[in-house]
């Protein structure tokens, strides 16, 4: 009998859908996932949503199993927990993250898929892709023992990537976002909390996450003499100005770029994209996660709350996507 589910689709920027698809037959060593719960990461989403890929970027901003192409239509994510049904037998019955795109059930080789550790819910798991992203962040950053920290922009990257230093020995670490209301999730992940015109200054390390132009140019006013600026923000067809005057050279700063779709120059030869993943998964025993999600919607709302994010409507952090049984098309 032929497979069937449902997935989200932007037919064109601006507005999605839901369609049914027919899943291939997997193979011997591919695995059947039921979604229990996909993410949407808001920054990323929000802007494949509205068809603000820069054309130059399709390719590289393609998601691992991701269909069709940028602008539309697309089905595109990367936050997805599900529970194994089908494949080789130590992972049957597991619950797994991968990289899938959000949609009902799916099939892919077993290698595209990490178990969830016991003490990790579902409904955090989708955290990974996001702590993944800070995790590489931080190997790009490669703090040393006390060092003086902010990380601009308490969005879902920024207080990940804030959550994850706090971690670390006898460094100063302050979550720094223009919205005071973000103060309750710095406090929720250990964190000191600032707004920009408060952020206390003569910093090693800025880790900027705001994608805004406000953010940056405050990130480099933080800086310490030969301080560093680490570039997460991702502002898709936007072009933004950098006050390069001022202490830039005189302070020899440093702007430079991370990116989460390679591995840390610093770790490449040791570590791989599956230890990376792994690694975010353990962190994200810890509950004070939890407060990154800020909502919560059923997988047929999905259109309706995505074109909300994309539009700024639906405010907050991780937006998390329930599945159920009404979620399946007939005949799956």
């Amino acid at each position: 009998m032929e497979r069937k589910a449902r997935a989200f689709w932007l037919r064109a920027p601006g507005h999605g859908e839901i369609r049914d698809v027919v899943l291939p037959e997997p193979g011997d060593d591919d695995v059947v996932v039921r979604t229990l719960c996909s993410g949407v990461s808001r920054g990323t989403e929000s802007t494949v949503f509205r068809g603000g890929v820069p054309e130059s970027q399709h390719a590289a901003m393609r998601a691992p199993f991701q269909d069709g192409d940028f602008p539309g239509p697309v089905k595109y994510g990367y936050l997805n927990v599900g529970l194994v049904e089908g494949g080789p037998a130590r992972l049957l019955g597991r619950t797994v993250f991968c990289l899938y795109p959000h949609q009902t059930r799916y099939v892919v080789p077993a290698s595209a898929v990490t178990p969830v550790p016991d003490g990790v819910p579902a409904g955090r798991a989708i955290l990974a892709g996001t702590v993944e992203t800070a995790v590489n962040a931080v190997w790009d950053a490669a703090p040393l023992l006390g060092d003086r920290i902010a990380v601009i922009g308490a969005g879902m990257v920024g207080a990940s990537v804030a959550a994850v230093l706090a971690r670390y020995p006898a460094v100063r670490v302050q979550l720094v976002d223009a919205d005071p209301g973000r103060a309750a999730v710095a406090h929720a992940l250990g964190v000191d909390f600032a707004l920009p015109a408060d952020a206390l200054g003569d910093c090693d390390l800025v880790v900027h996450a705001s994608a805004t132009e406000a953010g940056l140019a405050r990130s480099l006013e933080l800086l310490a003499p030969e301080g560093t600026v680490l570039e997460l923000s991702w502002y898709g067809d936007r072009r933004i100005s950098v006050p390069l005057g001022e202490a830039f050279h005189s302070g020899r700063l440093v702007l430079r770029s991370s990116q989460v779709g390679m591995v840390s120059a610093a770790r490449r030869s040791r570590r791989t994209f599956a230890d990376r993943l792994a690694l975010s998964l353990y962190l994200l025993a810890d509950p004070a996660f939890d407060a990154l999600v800020t909502g919560e919607c059923a997988f047929e709302e999905l259109p309706r709350v995505l074109a909300g994010i994309a539009g700024g409507e639906v405010p907050g952090l991780c937006h998390r996507v329930l599945y159920g049984p009404v979620a399946e098309p007939a005949g799956s």
